[in-house]
């Protein structure tokens, strides 16, 4: 029953989340990721680590069996704590520890108005389209706390984390005729697109090439065992065609006679 209501949930967020950005006029991009691309993995929880994970933690994800996943094992199979300890353990537990944030609760509502959520879901809640555009659509906005706003998600209250990495964006707005409660015109400014202002580390493609691994990893750590379940699946329909096949001519043996 609770797996089911959470599962119900979780579809009721997407809607919401699908709703609430085609309210916003927001164009969801398609993101084109391949949970088989290990390197590409390694790139996005290189990435998450780097620059999410100290606040943003994955409480449902232990470090030891991201590396199994990720390939980060010897010849025999063997976790190499030494590697992940290095790359992507910045707090300090055992490889066997699930991944948390070292940032207290309590501090982090005071910087940023609400404590920043746990990502282990938010690929199955929020999409991987919506993430990959979310990632991308930041822009300076002054009147903001942080000086930054998103197109996807209006008066977000997180800082552009993957500032340096993207560069500022700027808003360019365009007038549009909309209507009133009453069905009277009026003019409004709206934001047309968004033009790069002051230029990161890297470039337009390779920043999406990035954020297409990011996605690529939280898609991986939404449903880590979907690659596997998808392979069994093809074996347990195989398995009932046989079986069924059998169980027709068994049944024929059977009833043979009775008529």
């Amino acid at each position: 029953m609770k797996a089911i209501k959470a599962s119900i949930g979780l579809i009721l967020v997407a809607l919401l989340n699908l709703a609430h950005a085609s309210e916003a006029g927001v164009h969801l991009d398609k993101v084109k990721n391949n949970l088989c691309d290990k390197a590409s993995l390694q790139r996005g929880a290189s990435l998450y680590m780097n620059y999410c994970a100290g606040c943003h933690s994955l409480q449902y994800v232990r470090f030891k069996d991201l590396a199994k996943d990720l390939g980060i094992v010897d010849k025999k199979g063997n976790v190499l704590e030494k590697l992940v300890n290095d790359n992507l353990n910045f707090i300090g537990d055992k490889v066997t520890a699930p991944i948390l944030v070292a940032t207290p609760q309590e501090e982090a509502m005071k910087w940023f108005g609400v404590a920043p959520p746990d990502l282990s879901l938010v690929g199955r809640s929020r999409g991987k389209d919506w993430l990959y555009t979310y990632l991308r659509t930041f822009y300076v906005d002054p009147k903001r706390p942080w000086g930054v706003n998103n197109l996807t998600f209006p008066d977000v209250g997180m800082p552009h984390i993957l500032l340096r990495l993207q560069g500022e964006q700027v808003p360019v707005y365009e007038t549009q005729t909309m209507e009133d409660e009453e069905g009277k015109p009026y003019q409004k400014q709206v934001i047309s697109h968004l033009e790069l202002k002051t230029p990161g580390l890297l470039s337009k493609e390779e920043y999406d090439k990035a954020m297409t691994d990011l996605v690529n990893f939280l898609d991986y750590v939404g449903e880590p065992h979907k690659l596997e379940r998808k392979r069994l699946g093809v074996w347990v329909l195989l398995f009932l065609v046989v079986f069924t096949l059998f169980a027709y001519l068994l049944k024929r043996e059977y009833w043979k006679d009775v008529h």
